[in-house]
């Protein structure tokens, strides 16, 4: 199933499988790690929703719920 990164729940995991936006936010999103096949876990959402911590690739990452959307992930 599909989903946009943004809409994972704490302790969800899922796998990259689609970045979009245009060719500067996608390319910082790549520069990042965010890149197809990479897993990634969301670790917390700060209380108004926003920012969201997810781990990549063993390192911790924030996006704004903005960004995330940009980003689509597997689950299982």
């Amino acid at each position: 199933m599909l989903k946009r990164l943004s809409e994972l729940s704490p302790g969800e995991s899922g796998t990259i499988r689609k970045v979009e936006g245009d060719k500067a936010i996608r390319r910082r999103m790549l520069d990042m790690g965010l890149v197809n096949g990479a897993e990634v876990h969301v670790k917390r959402v700060a209380p108004l929703g926003d920012p969201i911590e997810f781990i990549v690739r063993g390192y911790s990452l924030s996006l704004r719920k903005a960004e995330a959307l940009a980003v689509h992930v597997e689950t299982a």
